[in-house]
């Protein structure tokens, strides 16, 4: 938030997807007020100060400690003695400049509190909890409590004795489209089956657009019992006319009153607390407990129990037991208050990420009435990441050492800590996930020793919109390359850090640099990455050097974590389910009924026009054997491509659309206003008149089919004006002319154009679904398509010289609003959605769907990158129990948390035998100097050791073997050169072959359409070595059933594998019959090849 009151939108970008405008404007008069900071602490500063609130104090009296490097990322060493809170001011006061933070180093008191509309107690007494959380309930001051203990953590919320939410979950307003509604009691809607309607019962939506039961627009908010799917049920509707036809039904979001009991009550009620580890009940209820009885013992002994001291665990369970005669436990889980005690003097970094996270975004609903607090007390514990093995070091080994590690050691001791230090990890990303992770990295002390090494890679570069939540960056970085300041920043945290800061994108471009050797050097790899394709392509990486993966993303308020581990889990891949959000080319063409339709409408005009279409003319001036090669792509799409080029070359004056001046560009502009919404909805109409019906004599406009109307250009019409100007302005720079905003000056050259008559055509066919379309595709084009491409064929060849001036096509950037991108989209989208009668939507609502901008804050950032980096502690002391891991899903809009077992790889059967994704064949090309193996020495080699029979082979998706048998008495990489007519590069010594068995009864041969069975590539290895073979494996579709969403995958539609390099020599025969509608798995055979 600004000074002014107005919000910075390019600041907060990507969290006002998340909160929205109000919710910002309320959080931007807040003040709040964070007492201690110790690394709790300051990841809640951290995370309120970057969402905005008005002001923010950071109270603390204590001093600098050693322990407190370990988690407390704005200490240094040089700040040993000093007071926390003032030796942190400058670098919270950084993060946003909108925001007024001071530190108060004095003590904490009611004058104090009394100042603040938020109140949050870290590392405070219980005591201070009680006194002062029942001073904030009775002033109506929102108050809450966070704490950690070593791998324990707490969270309590009181908003006071009644607390509104204006929105409970932060989602938008569902909105469906109306197939039927029942004339009976009570009526029964019934929504078009394109999409769920997602309503529940209680729910309350408004009608409008409904025609001959109108009486429903005419009602007030309807109260809904959800049936299924697609139908609710809702009043009575038997007096109410015959419903005809359309409507739409929208969701109006409800307030609701919450009431809170302050601290001193709250800690007696047993049935406040919100689970989130179904398996963990009883333990989170002694947690309960055991914190309470925590408070007593610093009490009486003035220190926390000594690591893994057993008289002091004994001590702690005894009070816990006494607590317990009053609470009556059944299961009182003794064994989590002994760890509590060993571990209570730890300060570790990943648990005060997520419970900072959490405790930050509670903040953030006390100062905006946004989401649904915590009702009240939350406990999570990470206690599984403790050694698997009983056995523990002596009790010394825990001890401080003086060091910044000290808050770690006090867990797990100087030798888990001196194995971290000789990690070698690879970051993928350093966006916003990857910054966190950084964070907890040099915190942690990962890759921090001598022959420890962290590698980061980012292609991207920092805007603007990342200093919100990518807290490493600030704004005199912008423009720098995100993975070296990530890398320098998280250096002054820890300078014994070692890390190397790359700038590629991680795809099969640089498997030259990240090789065989690459992988095989390193323990472990984490993704930070924001699409799905990258994920699927880094977790085939690492299943084929059977390397760990820690996996985590966030969608909003939703947070997603899974750690991947070599045999013991399914991969990222395995367990993903296959979707596509893709939108009917026919429903974007003709039939659209949502925004998104015509914002994904409007997007492709502006590829189409102003990029795809400079692109062709460009090729075409440069490459001879454009046309011929456009030609081979079919003739419709032959024809709409070089149209276009001749179009685009060919002056007004000659019938073409190439302009020479301004005047040219507007004139152009208007009369592309006019074909699209005008004349082309008018012919649509004469295909399709309004009252059209179907075979089956129901209304052909009816369901999600949406009747349009064509406009009418109004020069005095905003919206009109806005398209001509942005339209034009864009026009004249794929040209190189420069235009302008002046309306007068545009106007006044609309005056000049003329727009000619248009008569709807009735040899026009417009299709009605995308399975027709391709119907006709495969049927091919008629004589007077062939002989307009033969005149443009004429035409290309006879009128262009080659030196023709070249084009500039432009790239679509969402973020700059001076460059007229944005202004076409919202005004080419919402004239579209005038024409059928579609609510219209902002810029901001425009540029997140049209930009795919995925929301995000910094508070779910910091809870995933917490989880992740709990996982990794248990990934680097080598954990091999599945029950030792946690696959995360949550919500922390509405305090959904579900944390659950990962699944197990899921195995298949060939010849009797069982395997999964992880297993190898291992297969020697040349032995002891002798030549490479032949594809036949290749073949007898696996029958001899796995009694199998190979009779396809494949090499990405070129096929080696399918019974040549001229093939057989060839070296294998002679053959992978022969049949893709291509060398192998230079960078790889291995490759990856995929045969079908013979003894697999079940496995069909292989076709285009069966990705699963095309692997990825195994990496460098020396001539000589053994390498390992990968099992690929799609599965059938499967989601956790509890998880609403997968934020990983949510916002990116289908993922599709990532296209090899080669191109198969030979058509891919289909198989002769489908037994089944997935691909099932295929051996991968991985061999060491020589290549000199």
């Amino acid at each position: 938030m600004s000074g002014n009151g107005n919000i910075d939108e390019g600041f907060y970008s990507r969290q006002l997807y998340v909160l929205g405008h109000e919710a910002m404007h309320r959080m931007g008069t807040a003040s709040v007020l964070i007492a201690g900071m110790r690394g709790l602490g300051v990841e809640i500063a951290k995370n309120v100060i970057l969402s905005g609130v008005k002001s923010v104090t950071v109270q603390d009296e204590g001093q600098t400690a050693w322990a407190d490097l370990s988690s407390q990322f704005f200490l240094k060493e040089s700040h040993l003695g000093q007071n926390r809170a003032a030796c942190s001011l400058q670098q919270l006061s950084a993060l946003n400049p909108h925001v007024q933070v001071s530190a108060h180093p004095g003590p904490l008191n009611e004058d104090l509190i009394l100042k603040f509309q938020v109140v949050v107690l870290t590392d405070s007494s219980l005591d201070d909890q009680r006194r002062f959380g029942d001073l904030c309930h009775s002033r109506g001051i929102k108050f809450i409590v966070a704490d950690t203990k070593g791998l324990c953590g707490q969270l309590f919320c009181d908003f006071g004795k009644e607390f509104e939410v204006l929105d409970q979950d932060g989602e938008m307003p569902v909105s469906v489209m109306i197939q039927h509604v029942s004339k009976d009691n009570p009526g029964v809607v019934v929504c078009t089956d394109d999409q769920k309607h997602g309503l529940t019962d209680g729910s309350k939506v408004v009608f409008s657009e409904v025609q001959g039961m109108t009486e429903l627009n005419n009602i007030g908010p309807v109260e809904i019992k959800f049936l299924s799917s697609y139908s609710f049920s809702i009043c009575d509707t038997s007096a109410f006319n015959e419903y005809k036809r359309g409507g739409v039904a929208t969701e109006v979001k409800q307030s609701c009153l919450i009431h809170f009991k302050p601290l001193t009550e709250a800690l007696q009620d047993q049935d406040l607390l919100k689970m989130n580890d179904f398996g963990k009940i009883a333990r989170h209820k002694t947690l309960h407990l055991a914190f309470q009885a925590l408070h007593s013992f610093v009490k009486k002994e003035q220190q926390l129990p000594r690591s893994w001291s057993q008289s002091d665990a004994d001590s702690l369970l005894a009070i816990v037991r006494e607590l317990n005669k009053v609470t009556q436990l059944e299961n009182l889980d003794e064994a989590a208050v002994q760890t509590l005690s060993y571990t209570a003097q730890g300060d570790l970094a990943p648990m005060n990420a997520f419970i900072g996270g959490l405790a930050a975004q509670e903040v953030i609903k006390a100062c905006s009435g946004k989401f649904t607090p915590l009702q009240q007390w939350l406990y999570f514990d990470a206690l599984e990441c403790l050694p698997e093995e009983e056995d523990r070091p002596a009790e010394s080994s825990f001890s401080a050492k003086a060091s910044r590690y000290d808050g770690q050691i006090a867990v797990f001791g100087s030798a888990f800590q001196e194995k971290l230090e000789r990690q070698k990890y690879f970051l993928v990303g350093a966006g916003a996930i990857g910054c966190e992770l950084l964070k907890n990295f040099a915190l942690i002390g990962l890759g921090a020793g001598e022959n420890g090494h962290i590698t980061v890679t980012d292609m991207d570069f920092i805007e603007r919109s990342n200093l919100n939540r990518q807290f490493l960056f600030r704004s005199q970085d912008i423009g720098k390359p995100k993975s070296e300041v990530a890398a320098k920043a998280v250096c002054e945290m820890n300078p014994r850090m070692k890390i190397t800061a790359h700038q590629n994108r991680l795809d099969p471009d640089s498997e030259g640099v990240y090789d065989y050797n690459f992988f095989m050097g390193l323990n472990g790899v984490a993704a930070a990455l924001d699409t799905v394709e990258a994920r699927v392509y880094l977790d085939r990486r690492c299943v084929q050097h059977l390397k760990p993966l820690l996996e985590g993303g966030t969608l909003g308020t939703k947070g997603h974590t899974l750690a991947v581990v070599p045999h013991l889990t399914e991969s990222y891949e395995d367990g993903k389910s296959s979707f596509s959000d893709a939108i009917p080319l026919c429903t974007l063409r003709n039939f659209p009924h949502r925004i998104e339709h015509t914002l994904q409408w409007a997007r492709d005009q502006f590829e189409g026009l102003f990029k795809q279409t400079p692109e062709n003319v460009n090729l075409f001036l440069r490459d001879s054997a454009f046309v011929e090669r456009t030609l081979s792509h079919g003739d419709a799409e032959a024809l709409e491509i070089l149209g276009g080029v001749w179009n685009s070359l060919e002056g007004m004056a000659a019938g073409g659309q190439r302009p020479s001046s301004w005047e040219d560009c507007v004139n152009w502009a208007r009369l592309k206003w006019e074909t699209v919404y005008n004349n082309d909805i008018r012919q649509l109409l004469h295909c399709f008149p309004p009252d059209e019906v179907t075979s089956t004599g129901l209304p052909f406009w009816s369901g999600s089919k949406r009747c349009p109307h064509p406009l009418t250009f109004d020069p005095n019409n905003v919206t009109h004006m806005e398209y001509v100007v942005a339209a034009a302005n864009l026009y004249g720079h794929i040209y190189g002319i420069s235009g302008t905003r002046d309306l007068t000056a545009i106007r006044n050259i609309l005056e000049q154009v003329h727009v000619p008559p248009f008569t709807p055509k009735s040899t026009v066919k417009i299709h009605v679904t995308d399975e027709e379309m391709e119907e006709d595709k495969e049927r091919g084009s008629d004589d007077a398509e062939k002989a307009r491409l033969e005149d443009l064929k004429v035409k290309l060849a006879a009128s262009f010289p080659k030196s023709s001036t070249q084009l500039y096509p432009i790239d679509f950037e969402k973020d700059d609003d001076s460059n007229f991108h944005m202004d076409y989209i919202v005004a080419a989208s919402n004239l579209r959605a005038e024409n059928y009668d579609i609510p219209a939507a902002d810029r901001h609502q425009s540029k997140r769907i049209a930009g795919k901008i995925i929301p995000a804050i910094a508070t779910t950032t910091a809870a995933v990158a917490g989880l992740m980096c709990l996982e990794l502690l248990k990934l680097v002391q080598g954990h091999q129990k599945i029950t030792s891991y946690r696959t995360a899903y949550f919500n922390l809009a509405v305090q959904y948390f579900v944390l659950s077992l990962p699944s197990r790889p899921q195995d298949f059967e060939v010849a009797g035998k069982k395997y999964t994704s992880w297993d190898d064949f291992l297969v020697e090309g040349r032995r002891g100097g002798q030549q490479e193996m032949t594809l036949e020495d290749l073949f007898q080699y696996i029958k001899e050791k796995y009694s199998l029979n190979v009779c396809t082979l494949f090499y990405g998706t070129a096929i080696l073997y399918s019974g040549q048998e001229d093939r057989l008495k060839k070296s294998v990489s002679e053959v992978v050169k022969m049949v893709t007519k291509k060398d192998i590069p230079p960078h790889r010594k291995m490759l990856v072959l995929v045969p079908s068995f013979a003894e697999d009864e079940d496995c069909e041969r292989p076709g285009p359409g069966l990705p699963a069975a095309l692997p990825g590539w195994r990496e460098q290895q020396q001539p000589g070595h053994v390498a390992a073979a990968d099992m690929h494996a799609v599965h059938p579709e499967r989601c956790p059933a509890a998880a609403p969403v997968h934020p990983a995958c949510s916002s990116l539609g289908q993922h599709q594998r990532s296209p090899s390099q080669l191109q198969p020599a030979q058509p891919v025969p289909q198989p002769s019959r489908a037994r089944r509608t997935r691909p099932r798995p295929h051996e991968s055979i991985t061999a060491s090849w020589p290549l000199h």
